[in-house]
């Protein structure tokens, strides 16, 4: 899926409008967590039962285990729009890159598109990613 950002929208709104389905991701939530809590505590030995403060760690773990997943989402959202927002910053100003040949070239940012999460800048009619921006430098208003 390919979404492409204009830069008159973008520099007048201020705004990058990232159209991306969210995956459904299949975890473990805190309902499948009392399940298997309450099957342990069932099928525990009635002589030798497991004591609580057992169950309060495990329920610790699980939560500080799933406070976990949640941050690293987070963190790679932030990282993503991080990303898409130096991307669009640079619509309109003259870059240098290399190319997957490791040649210089050197043009104006036409345009952002955010092709599978990763933005990718416009120039000279082709498309590069961020890591390949060696040099960034204003562009020359002919209206100034």
């Amino acid at each position: 899926m390919s979404t492409t950002i204009d830069p008159v929208i973008a520099s007048s709104t201020g705004a990058t409008d990232s159209a991306q389905a969210r995956m459904p991701v299949q975890t473990l939530g805190q309902n499948d967590f009392l399940q298997l809590l309450v099957t342990q505590m069932t099928s525990q030995d009635p002589l030798n039962p497991q004591k609580d403060t057992d169950f309060i760690a495990q329920m610790a773990q699980f939560s500080a285990l799933e406070q976990a997943k949640t941050m690293q989402q987070d963190m790679a959202g932030l990282r993503t729009d991080g990303e898409t927002g130096q991307a669009v910053g640079l619509l309109g100003h003259k870059v240098q890159l290399l190319d997957s040949k490791n040649k210089a070239v050197t043009g104006l940012v036409s345009a952002v598109t955010i092709d599978a999460g990763t933005p990718k800048i416009t120039v000279n009619g082709k498309n590069y990613t961020l890591d390949q921006v060696v040099a960034v430098s204003p562009s020359v208003n002919p209206n100034k």
